[in-house]
């Protein structure tokens, strides 16, 4: 779904992605195994294939169907979609993929916040407006597919909560676009049951009251919802109305803080990626004084056009907060590729710790 004119966007606007990887587990086994692609797949929690025990984690869209989901018993499972592949839980492989995917959205974000190994929050950088935010998320859609060979939907929007409605509504390898001016459009012809925190016995108790879609939870009456669900009565009603004013932020133990973008085309012009280099290192500056950092270690990633990829890193002995010396040192670790053609760069900072306001923050580097 995208909505009205451009040139109504606001530079001001807030501007917020919620990246979801669809049906995670079960894309990373058909990655693995290139001929379960088409098939019914099943990911099981506690499997027993000898007894046909355990319970659906993820399933192919596939499987969906024929009515599959997850939460559900393999036995069921197996009645619903006789045909269905049911595989065992490798978390250690979706961590590993999940990292990788992770790190290339916090590439793309001036603010990052992970919320399942399979999904994200961001607010992306130098995006300025609606158009700016598609042509992002077309290249996040695109690089994860090229590097991890799975698809993951995306909803661009002007606050999280409907980010997250969004990524859900095209599912699988979707775009969702909700502009400020759309929210009730989108919203209010949906079953209550897409407002999140609204589940099945809420679902129910609504029902009984009347209300089945959004819209009329919207522009209920405050006071009967508050009678019946507390706080949460309040909370739901704004939420059908598209308000929500969570921001988007780091969790606790933030232990790096890195930009990265890959080019349109390779290059070997050393005038573009020293450019790249300053405004990803600007990017990474910016976070980091939003977030009272300080640093120690600046790293430069880097990614051929053969797909080999590099890591470069250099530590100082003194913590700061200077955006010169982060792009110095960028400088200096990537000039040992300057004769190849990169596809990709990027630049992070790590050995972090919260600033002291007392701190004496080192200004000079030589």
């Amino acid at each position: 779904m995208s909505a009205s004119n451009p040139e109504q966007d606001n530079h001001e606007t807030r501007i917020v992605m919620h990246v979801d990887m669809d049906s995670f587990y079960a894309s990373v086994e058909v990655r693995e195994q290139p001929a379960l692609k088409g098939k019914p797949v099943c990911v099981v929690m506690k499997y027993n294939p000898e007894l046909r025990r355990g319970a659906v984690s993820t399933c192919s869209y596939e499987a969906r169907k024929f009515g599959v989901h997850s939460a559900m018993p393999v036995a069921k499972a197996s009645k619903l979609c006789p045909d269905c592949v049911f595989l065992p839980v490798r978390m250690d492989l979706y961590k590993e993929v999940s990292s990788r995917v992770m790190e290339t959205l916090k590439g793309y974000a001036e603010q990052f916040e992970q919320v399942s190994v399979d999904e994200a929050y961001l607010v992306p950088v130098s995006v300025h407006n609606f158009d700016d935010a598609v042509v992002c998320a077309l290249r996040i859609k695109d690089e994860i597919k090229k590097n991890e060979g799975i698809t993951c939907s995306v909803g661009i929007g002007s606050n999280k909560l409907i980010a997250k409605i969004a990524s859900g509504y095209q599912k699988p390898d979707g775009l969702t676009v909700v502009k400020p001016e759309d929210v009730k459009d989108f919203l209010y012809p949906m079953p209550v049951s897409k407002i999140p925190g609204v589940g099945e016995k809420t679902t129910e108790v609504l029902k009984v009251i009347g209300i089945t879609k959004v819209e009329e939870l919207a522009n209920v009456d405050v006071q009967l919802l508050t009678e019946r669900f507390g706080r949460m009565g309040f909370i739901m009603k704004q939420r059908a109305n598209g308000i929500d004013y969570g921001e988007v932020q780091e969790r606790e133990g933030v232990k790096s803080i890195s930009k990265h973008i890959t080019f349109d085309e390779d290059t070997d012009d050393p005038e573009k990626i020293e450019y790249t280099l300053n405004m990803l290192a600007d990017a990474v500056y910016n976070n980091l004084k939003k977030n009272h950092y300080l640093f120690r270690t600046v790293s430069v990633l880097v990614r051929l056009n053969n797909f080999s990829t590099y890591t470069r890193a250099k530590t100082i002995q003194t913590w700061t907060q200077d955006v010169e010396i982060i792009k110095s040192l960028a400088k200096e670790l990537i000039n040992e590729f300057h004769d190849k053609k990169l596809r990709l760069v990027g630049v992070s900072i790590s050995n972090i710790k919260k600033q002291d306001e007392r701190q004496t923050l080192i200004t000079d580097f030589k």
